[in-house]
Order: C-alpha cells, then structure tokens, then sequence
C-alpha cells in the first residue's frame, strides 16, 4: 500500500496507522495520548492531520492508511485546530508549571526545587541549583528583598516560606565549607572578554562566561572589587562576605585588574583591540561615557539582548536603567552572558522567551489540608541565633519542609507544556466559571498522582491493566465528568502495585509523577 505524506511517497503494510506512516516517513506529528504498542484512544486531538483530496481533517493515531492517500500534515488550518485542541485541555487543567516563587523570582531561580532538596538535607545539591541563576548566593541571600516570598502560596494559609534564609543557608554551607562547589566548565574558547565594572552585574556576567569556558577580565578602578555592594553598610551585608564571593570567583578563573579606570583612550585602542567581546558593567555614568550613546535612562543598549550599537560590546545593570534590586541586576548579568556566548559563537543574540506557564491563582480554602499533605503545618521559623547569621542545619530543614510543592513535578518533560509553547495557546481561550477543585493523592511510596492535570489519554489505564495490582486504574464517571481515579475506594498504592513508575513515564502531563523528580537528573 502506498501514500505520499507531505512530499514523501512511502510503501507500508495495511493496517498501518498514519501516525506510525508519518514516522516511517520521517516526519513528526504531535501526540500526547499515542504510545507505541498500546490501544489508540484519540482524546487530545493534536495528532490532526489533513487528507489533502477532501479537505478532511482527521486524528492521525486513530485513522488506517488507505492505497493512494495524500496527506498534509501541517498548514494554517491545521495548526489553529491543535491549537484550539490544546486551548480545550487548558480549560479544563488545573496546575501550576512553575512556582509562583520561581516565577517571582527576578533571576528566575528554581526555588521549589532549591526547597525540596534542603528538606531532604541534600544541602550540597542544593547550591548546585541556586547556582545555576545566581552566582552571589550568600550576597543576595543578605540583601534580596525576597518578591519570591511575596508570591508564596504558603501565605494564604499562614507566612511564606523563608526562601531568602534557605539561599543564604546553603549558600554559607557551601562557601565557608572545606571543599565549596565549582560547577564544570565547558572546554576552553580561547575567547578573551574584557568586563568593565566589578558591581553585581559584572561579578555575575563573569561567572557565567567562564562556565562557557571563556576567559574574563575584570577592570575596576578602585582598589577592591565589588562595586556598589561595597555601599551596603556592614550591619545589613558584612563585608567579608563580599570578599569571599568574589575569592571564589577568582579560584573559578576570572580575573581582576583593580586600580584600572579605562579612559575612552585606553578603550579604544587597548580594551577594543585585545578582547574578543566586551561587556560594560560600570554603574550609573555621565553623558559621555567612552564616547557611546547614551539617552536619558541611561547608556542606549537593548534592554532585551544587552546589544550596544558596536557589534561584540554589551551594556547591562544601572549602565544602562538605574536599578533597584540587586537580584534584578544579577539576572541582566547572567542573560548578558548568555547572549555575549551567541555572539562568540556566531550567533545573532536573541531576547529570552519564557516557556509557557499555567497558573491557578489563589487555593480554595478546602484545598489548603490537600497541599498540606507534602508540608508541615507549622509556623514560619525564624533562626534562633537572627536574621543575619541564619539558620542551623535542622532550622534549614524544618523551614523547607514548609514549602507547598506547588509546581510541577515534570516542567521539561510534560507534554501539554511544550506543545502549549509551540503553538502559542492562549491560556484562558476557553475560561471555566468555577475550575476544578485540586485533589492530591501521595499514599503511594514513589509516585504522586494529580488528578486535575489529566487529560484521559487512558495510558495509565491501559499500563495498569497489564501490571495488576489490588484494583489498577479506571474511567470513573460518565461524559465531560469522567475523570481517571482509583476504583473501590482503595489507596494509591494499593491500586499502583507493581505499574507505578511506568504510569508515570507514560503520563504525558504532570498528573502522575514520580515523588523524585525529573528535575533531579539535572544534578547527575
């Protein structure tokens, strides 16, 4: 039997569905309620396709390929029917994608994570996350003014979670230990970057630069580096604290030129000459500085990308806006970074897109003992020695145990999440009067199962079904009520005895996850 998909003409055996065609072909259709070796069950519909003859559109996973089919897999139209197909699971999912912390968070850090790690005393992992979106832990655990906090869910039902105390634990753990955490550097450029400025934005640009495996240079003309952290009075951020992060920096491999004010001289016939790319990181300027164009807010950059009007020179921090958080400054540095490394590469630097995020809002009052099932109940703990010198290691703990769990538990791998972003759905297209109530069931010893972010692809079902356990899974309830539950009013796991964890790989939303989650294999 043969058909042409696209511009291919294949050959396939009959009974071969067109998804499975299409892969033969090479070419990719989207699913999330297909698996290889199961029973098709087309409940999200983004697998549509087109028969190109009738202007048909039809579920790819569900329908047999007949001798002489022409099929289009992708147009306008059939983009706007996956869309609207993801925009109806949307209406009917209930769930964060990521923390409201994180996404509070002005360095977008991965607080859930960050929490859940302390509350297993894995402090060491811990750093390696903060890491990855800050390079002054300790400083901003000082100094932030904690909008992360602000957003907490825990505030609805009692005070947030301390978050900035927990950074500042495990950031002080890790920097005043014998053996402090260095991430691995990528391989060697041979790159040069010259960053003019020591102050938070630089320190950080550096840090991130190096990891790519460039070399840094940091000009500042006063004796000591740290820029405007060294403005902060000792009472609010110690000054030994500032020296220590930035010994660590230079054990990374950044370099510093201390005493060196660049005139607009030196810049244009040393700085410019010698380094591959240079970032501009000097604070708030005057008018004229290094004869570059400046306008009222500051020296003319684009605030998306950090791009001067010179090709390789970069501008970010109060250079360009004055800013007011010191946490902001840092994220400007590290996408600074990011962008500086395109451009090394050859690439053109590019804004920063979010992924897509759901968001629920607030927690009904009769959902609060539901996320209190992963926490504890208790109150906010302020460390018994203050504020400043922070939490002992069981203080640390006891406070991360607070934390509600409120993002999701496979914000990579969840399907509805990646397909949302590609085809640009618009979250409330199809708004409920009244979303569903969150449920969460944890009396299985690995997995966590989430109800309201299944979509009833049935794979879960099906998985079960063939791994008996006491009672399996089941379809529970009649049309647009039927919800995937836990037949005979029996336990989790009793009902996942033996099918726990190949549910969860097979979920392809975050409705049923393993308890250890997929962001871990970050750390491996």
């Amino acid at each position: 039997m043969t058909l042409k998909i696209d511009e291919h003409t294949i050959s396939v055996p009959l009974g071969t569905t067109v998804m499975k065609a299409a892969a033969i072909a090479g070419v990719e259709i989207p699913s999330m309620c297909f698996r290889e070796g199961f029973h098709n069950h087309p409940s999200c519909m983004i697998c549509m396709v087109k028969d190109a003859k009738t202007g048909n559109l039809f579920p790819s996973c569900a329908v047999e390929a007949i001798d002489g089919m022409e099929i289009i897999t992708t147009d306008n139209e059939i983009r706007e029917m996956r869309k609207e197909a993801l925009e109806l699971l949307m209406s009917d999912h209930v769930g964060d994608c990521e923390g409201p912390c994180r996404l509070g968070c002005p360095a977008v850090m991965n607080i859930p994570l960050m929490n859940r790690l302390i509350s297993n005393g894995n402090f060491s992992d811990a750093i390696k996350i903060v890491k990855e979106d800050i390079a002054l832990p300790l400083i901003l655990g000082y100094i932030c003014p904690a909008p992360c906090e602000k957003v907490c869910k825990r505030s609805q039902i009692d005070s947030p979670v301390s978050i900035c105390q927990l950074k500042k634990f495990v950031a002080a753990e890790d920097l005043t230990g014998k053996n402090p955490w260095f991430p691995q550097k990528e391989n060697p450029t041979g790159k040069k970057i010259a960053i003019i400025g020591s102050g938070p934005a630089g320190l950080t640009c550096a840090f991130y630069l190096t990891l790519k495996g460039h070399q840094c240079v940091i000009f500042e003309k006063e004796n000591v580096a740290g820029g405007t952290l060294r403005i902060i009075g000792e009472e609010r951020l110690p000054h030994h604290i500032i020296h220590a992060e930035i010994d660590y920096l230079k054990k990374f491999g950044v370099q510093f030129q201390l005493n060196k004010t660049i005139t607009t001289e030196m810049y244009e016939n040393e700085i410019l000459p010698e380094f591959d790319a240079i970032v501009l990181a000097a604070g708030e300027q005057k008018t004229g500085f290094l004869n570059l164009e400046h306008h009222q807010p500051g020296l003319i950059a684009n605030p998306e990308t950090f791009e001067t009007h010179r090709p390789g020179v970069f501008a970010c921090g109060s250079l360009i806006r004055k800013q007011t958080m010191a946490v902001r400054t840092v994220q400007q540095g590290k996408d600074t970074a990011w962008n500086v490394d395109r451009w090394l590469k050859g690439l053109k630097p590019q804004i920063i897109e979010w992924k897509f995020n759901s968001k629920f809002g607030k927690l009904k009052q009769v959902e609060f003992s539901e996320y209190l099932k992963e926490s504890i109940p208790d109150p906010r703990h302020t460390p018994v020695k203050g504020d400043l010198p922070g939490f002992e290691n069981d203080e640390a703990v006891a406070e991360a145990k607070r934390c509600l769990h409120c993002d999701c538990r496979k914000p990579e791998s969840c399907k509805l999440r990646v397909y949302s972003f590609e085809y640009h759905v618009e979250r409330k297209k199809f708004p409920a009067e009244d979303r569903n109530t969150i449920k969460k069931y944890f009396t299985h010893e690995s997995i966590v199962y989430e109800p309201e972010k299944c979509i009833k692809c049935g794979l879960c079902v099906e998985i079960a079904s063939s791994e008996p356990g006491l009672s399996g899974l089941a379809y529970i309830g009649r049309g647009f009520t039927v919800k995937i539950g836990i037949p005979f009013s029996t336990e989790l796991g009793e009902a996942l005895q033996k099918a726990a964890s190949a549910c969860a790989e097979a979920c392809p939303t975050g409705a049923i996850a393993l308890k250890i989650e997929e962001e871990y294999t970050l750390l491996k």
